[in-house]
């Protein structure tokens, strides 16, 4: 049988120092497409090691997901002996994702002087090197004044962290173009991502920004509407609720159709003198489409709604909790997640990427514990003897709790 190729950048070696979202999700991302992605944290783990949410034991869900598949070497940060090691690790392997800041021995000149062809990707907070997270980040772009409620006086902000998301997405592109640039042409590369400037991009490509430049009116807050089009939600007889779009003119004739109110929109439409099959009119008298189709999804349970609606080329779905999604057959039957035996977690579906190569996805592996490969990755990439190992473990160095029995010739 062929082999299926789910492991494009398989040969790809990365050294990652990083914490929390945005870099992590870049090493996982990549690791995902067959890269090896060899973590190194200080000894205990970085900040992110115990973050919520975690098991009744203190392990964390949230730093077994974002680490799938990785290497962990744990090493004393402030120990010389540990960063010449890291820095050999980085400069033999030629690929760095970071986004610690402030340590010289983690600089691009630096270690580009051993491996000119180093490719050195460094997440930022802002692009003068200030600190940014995504929750100050979000503040500062506009959407929490336009998130929630028209009734809402306050900033309401989205539980996402989009803009780690969209950054972490980006490390990981720039990763890719480099080593293909790499390869055509022997040259390394400095990448410089700013978080805040993948958010005021993201912005920009959305056209938020022109618009006020332009002279738009500042964005009002329009609920679970859609902004320029019609959508909302609708409450059914069960105490359900669904998310209904109707974003072309198709889409907005069959809803009128299925809810037999295409006459009563039709009357609307001559009273008020508007176009429905214009974004704009669904949009300014949304209020008014919102009554005439709410009737019909309040007198039937959401069942019978979603049967009818299925019949219709209409966009929705009903909303759901994180534990009902959880037991979706869009999870438990989908082969984009893997039953993961997590040591010290547990057994349960976890997700490898979203894309597939030749029908097929990567597999999705568990992460490991702080310090897990630290004797393995010393004896197979900088060639240190059990013995040095034994001797840099008992000082403090590292941390080193298992030991190498063969090379690993994956």
């Amino acid at each position: 049988m062929t082999d299926v190729p789910t492991s494009p950048l398989k040969g790809l070696r990365i050294v990652e120092v990083s914490s929390f979202v945005a870099a992590p999700l870049a090493g996982m991302t990549l690791e995902a497409l067959g890269a090896e992605v060899i973590r190194v944290d200080p000894i205990g783990g970085a900040a992110d090691y115990h973050r919520w949410p975690v098991t009744d034991e203190g392990e964390s869900i949230y730093w077994a997901n974002l680490n799938k598949g990785k290497r962990s070497v744990a090493v004393d940060f402030r120990d010389p002996e540990a960063v010449a090691l890291i820095r050999d690790l980085i400069t033999e392997a030629g690929v760095l994702v970071t986004n610690a800041a402030g340590r010289d021995w983690l600089d691009y000149d630096s270690l580009a002087a051993i491996r000119p062809d180093l490719i050195h990707v460094q997440v930022l907070g802002r692009a003068d090197g200030s600190g940014a997270l995504d929750y100050t980040v979000n503040a500062a772009t506009g959407f929490p004044l336009v998130t929630g409620p028209s009734t809402t006086a306050g900033p309401v902000n989205h539980v996402l962290p989009a803009w780690d998301v969209a950054c972490g997405l980006y490390a990981a592109l720039s990763v890719t173009a480099a080593v293909i640039r790499r390869s055509e042409t022997g040259a390394g590369a400095r990448v410089v991502l700013p978080l805040e400037d993948v958010a005021l991009a993201t912005t920009g490509h959305l056209g938020y920004l022109a618009e006020a430049q332009l002279g738009g009116d500042d964005r009002p807050r329009v609920g679970n509407g859609i902004y320029g089009t019609y959508g909302c939600d609708f409450s059914t007889a069960d105490g359900e609720r669904l998310m209904v779009v109707a974003i072309t003119p198709r889409h907005f004739r069959d809803l009128a159709e299925v809810t037999g109110t295409a006459d009563a929109v039709r009357a609307v439409e001559t009273a008020l003198r508007v176009d429905f099959t214009k974004d704009g009119d669904r949009y300014r008298h949304r209020r008014v489409l919102d009554g005439l189709f709410g009737v019909w999804f309040a007198e039937r349970h959401a069942d019978e709604a979603e049967a009818a609606l299925a019949e219709t080329s209409v966009v929705y779905e009903r909303y759901r909790t994180f534990a009902q999604v959880a037991c979706d057959p869009k999870v438990m039957d989908n082969p984009m997640f893997g039953l993961v035996e997590q040591p010290r977690i547990g057994s349960y579906l976890a997700p490898t990427t979203p894309m597939t190569f030749e029908g097929a996805h990567p597999p999705a592996r568990p992460a490991p514990a702080n310090g897990d490969d630290t004797a393995h990755v010393l004896s197979e990439y900088l060639n240190l003897t059990d013995a040095q190992i034994d001797d840099l473990h008992n000082r403090g160095v590292v941390r080193a709790t298992t030991r190498p029995t063969t090379k690993d010739t994956e």
